[in-house]
């Protein structure tokens, strides 16, 4: 599910509850990945 936090005052609270200043951020079962790392996101999903 995409969370847009220009529009979205509750995604953004929910970022900023996560404890991320900065986006990306992708949650795959709990586990965070902050930016865009293709290696890193192919694994949690198994994919690698």
């Amino acid at each position: 599910m995409d969370k847009n936090i220009r529009t979205d005052q509750a995604a953004l609270q929910e970022l900023l509850n996560l404890g991320f200043r900065a986006t990306p951020v992708t949650l795959i079962d709990g586990e965070a990945v902050v930016g865009f790392d293709r290696g890193r996101i192919e694994r949690l999903l198994g994919l690698a």
